[in-house]
């Protein structure tokens, strides 16, 4: 079925047309080609003929361009234009062509470091079964899940590392001993989804990397950065903020990019003295059955995990008819599209959010890329680069907070020159309400500059107690760019507290603690409650919720949604 199709009858039924405030049109953009650089190593060149890349976006040549000139590069581009290559080209390149190198990739989480695992691999399966060979292993991922009897041959022969900066700074950075070859040697770090790493989160990550830089000092290797992000109001200063280097930047999108449709959707009041709208859920849910029903895929975002888990029930619940929802008695007769029943069973819909295991998260991802999951209703974490194929619209059930956010899941639809759609569908919120009084607002601001407050007492005394159990500072050390005075000065207050030990010119670690166990990147527990379902005996784990989610989500009698099943929380093990 056609967007166009659907488009053009929402547009002629008062019930859906008149709550449309906003309705923009962002033209089709034709993509920019630039040849594959002769310098590219032959082998690599037939990997991405294989995988029928001829050319080059320009901004994937720009980024080679100035990578192969060492530079420090931040790359900002649109959802789907082929950031990964930017990264991939210079990095894997310089690999197969100096023998010693390595590489260091750090991705949020783990999902979107597994994704980007196998694009690697492809490439280099790709490259070794050419005409010349490239001498380079497979890169090896190392997190949480990696088998504790692979560990040791991972650190000593892996030349590609794919990793998460929660691994880094408790697994890596605290065992660098373990890690000399690879630290050596280090080339390259690579830092996908940049603009992640903002507030708290952000400030804990550039002290991350400080205690990097110094780990790879010590190793003698001064690494070339190499990051991307979505389109945020300040790249470049957030890059040298999170990584104290400068940086060059490539924003000059050479990708294509079809028609997208962007509205704005204020559902309508149904009480006037009370000012009450019709729920945001229920709105959205039609809106997202009027899609299914013309086999467009869609995401649609919660805000919430109860929202998703909501929004999912309803949408599975919906009778498998031959028409759509019927909002409305007025429809023009014949207006509904023959429905091809399969494509509308309730397994073609699924949720997305944390809490899911690792494997039903696979499995949703594979059903999106390969068509047979039609309809997915997400938290923020599909947000984030993770391959999922071309999804034909999004809608966003409320303004996430912020332009950029807003932008990031937009995004999510819409590949190659295919026309997308995406829909914004307000709250009663004060803000929801004044975006749709004022949609210029929303299409007309920059995105939202991306904060980070590194020198934080309190962050960086952590980070400080994991640096100082990594390698003795010296007096007169600087910790990135905090000055030796300052930090001469907390160094003394942990040797008051018997933490170090001073001995020569030197502060050695001495307390019983292991410092990095302490310290939150992301200031929550490091806690995870599984949820186990028991029926007649029979134990299954279905999912798994986090420390400080447990207390009000799983507590003893508390309903608990999970893929649109509920279930009654009996016990909680704390």
């Amino acid at each position: 079925m056609s967007l166009n199709a659907l488009l053009s009858r929402w547009r002629s039924e008062p019930e859906i047309g008149g709550n449309i405030v906003s309705w923009e049109i962002i033209p089709a953009r034709q993509a920019r080609y630039m040849p594959v650089p002769s310098e590219v190593h032959p082998g690599l060149k037939a990997a991405l003929k294989a995988r029928g890349v001829e050319s080059l976006y320009l901004h994937q040549a720009s980024a080679w361009e100035h990578a192969r000139q060492r530079e420090n590069i931040v790359v900002v581009t649109g959802t789907a234009s082929g950031k990964t290559l930017c990264y991939n080209l210079p990095v894997l390149d310089s690999l197969i062509k100096e023998s010693d190198a390595r590489a260091l990739f750090l991705f949020p989480t783990k999902a979107l470091a597994q994704d980007q695992l196998s694009n690697i691999n492809a490439l280099l399966t790709y490259a070794s079964n050419s005409v010349i060979q490239a001498d380079l292993p497979p890169a090896s991922s190392y997190d949480g899940d990696t088998p504790s009897n692979a560990r040791s041959a991972i650190r000593q022969n892996a030349r590609i590392i794919v990793s998460n900066p929660d691994m880094l700074h408790t697994g890596i950075l605290p065992h660098h001993t373990s890690w000399a070859g690879f630290f050596r040697s280090l080339r390259f770090v690579v830092i996908d989804e940049m603009h992640i790493y903002r507030g708290v989160f952000g400030s804990h990550i550039a002290n991350v990397i400080r205690r990097l830089k110094r780990v790879a000092r010590h190793y003698g290797s001064n690494p070339q950065f190499i990051l991307t992000s979505a389109t945020i109001g300040n790249p470049l200063q957030l890059a040298g903020w999170l990584v104290e280097e400068p940086f060059v930047l490539i924003d000059n999108d050479g990708s294509a990019r079809g028609q997208k449709h962007f509205l704005i959707y204020n559902p309508p009041v149904i009480n006037k003295e009370l000012g009450v709208r019709r729920s945001l859920l229920q709105e959205s849910i039609q809106l997202a059955e009027d899609l299914r029903s013309y086999q467009i895929q869609t995401i649609l975002f919660g805000r919430s995990r109860r929202s998703v888990e909501i929004m999912l029930r309803y949408l599975r619940e919906k009778s498998v008819a031959d028409k759509p929802h019927d909002r409305s008695d007025s429809r023009v007769p014949g207006s509904y599209p023959p429905v091809v029943n399969p494509a509308n069973a309730p397994e073609t819909v699924r949720g997305y959010r944390s809490g899911y295991l690792p494997r039903q998260r696979r499995e949703i991802e594979r059903g999106l890329r390969e068509g047979q999951v039609r309809s997915v209703v997400a938290t923020t974490a599909l947000e984030l680069g993770i391959d999922i194929g071309g999804m034909g619209a999004s809608i966003l059930a409320g303004y996430p907070g912020t332009i950029a956010g807003a932008w990031q899941q937009a995004g999510r639809a819409g590949r190659g020159q295919e026309a997308s759609l995406s829909i914004l569908v307000t709250s009663a919120s004060p803000l929801d309400q004044f975006l749709a009084s004022h949609p210029e607002y929303f299409f007309g601001r920059s995105p939202e500059q991306a904060l980070i407050n590194p020198d934080n007492l309190l962050i960086l005394l952590g980070h400080l107690r994991c640096a100082a159990f990594e390698l003795p500072f010296k007096d007169g050390e600087a910790f990135g760019r905090v000055e030796p005075e300052r930090v001469a000065e907390i160094l003394e207050f942990l040797l008051g507290e018997g933490m170090l030990h001073r001995s020569g010119d030197r502060y050695f670690w001495m307390a019983d603690r292991y410092p990095a166990e302490a310290v939150s990147l992301r200031s929550t527990s490091p806690d995870v409650f599984v949820l186990q379902v028991e029926n007649d005996g029979d134990v299954r784990t279905i999912g798994q919720v986090d420390g400080p989610s447990a207390a009000w989500m799983v507590h003893p009698g508390a309903i608990y949604l999970h893929e649109a099943q509920i279930y009654i929380v009996d016990q909680l093990d704390l």
